[in-house]
């Protein structure tokens, strides 16, 4: 970490962050109100979930992120612009959305550029597999959405054939979707771009 990333996690990691226990989180107590909730998983340096929270201040985002370094940045970026709308857990998100959030709880959940694993000896370990995406449709509300974003083709393809096989699911366009406005373009994105590489994202709602 940084010394300003440890300055940070140091101070505000118990502000702004939930111990993991495998217990049902109520979202209203940990808010202080009733909004809409996102779930994101994995969100590296933060910069895209302080960016999303802060444009919008109606809905909650819960982020879950295991490296140290990327929590502390988002919590030097929640503290820098006063976000209320934002709280973080340190652990295997696996094991969060399983023992931690409640069924039928979320309007949405985010998995921007996830690991891509692409040797294809280490493809088992990708986190979209159709026991997990059946496991995070059960956590949306009927109509609440998965977003998923990747910038590697055949894993694009995967996340798409596994989506496509959650029955619950729906997908939103007629294979990958278009950006949407909410979710900001990266600096690794757009150099990304630039230099003719792809970026996919996927949009699936629960059926009702």
């Amino acid at each position: 970490m940084s010394v300003a990333q440890k300055r940070a996690y140091d101070r505000l990691l118990g502000r702004y962050a939930v111990p993991y226990a495998p217990a049902a989180l109520r979202f209203a107590e940990l808010f202080g109100r009733v909004a809409p909730t996102i779930l994101e998983i994995g969100f590296g340096m933060g910069e895209t979930t302080a960016s999303i929270a802060q444009a919008h201040p109606h809905s909650d985002y819960l982020a879950i992120e295991v490296h140290s370094p990327g929590v502390g940045s988002l919590l030097k970026l929640i503290d820098e612009q006063q976000l209320t709308n934002v709280r973080l857990i340190q652990h295997d998100a696996m094991d969060v959305v399983e023992h931690m959030i409640p069924s039928n709880a979320l309007a949405g959940i985010h998995v921007f550029f996830p690991d891509p694993w692409p040797k294809t000896r280490h493809q088992k370990r990708r986190l979209i597999q159709p026991p997990f995406v059946r496991l995070l449709a059960s956590r949306l509300v009927p109509g609440g959405y998965i977003h998923m974003a990747t910038d590697w083709q055949e894993y694009a393809e995967q996340m798409l054939e596994v989506l496509t096989g959650e029955a619950s699911l729906a997908n939103s366009s007629a294979g990958f979707a278009a950006r949407p406005e909410y979710r900001p373009m990266t600096k690794f994105e757009q150099r990304g771009l630039k230099l003719g590489h792809g970026v996919w994202d996927l949009i699936f709602h629960r059926r009702p």
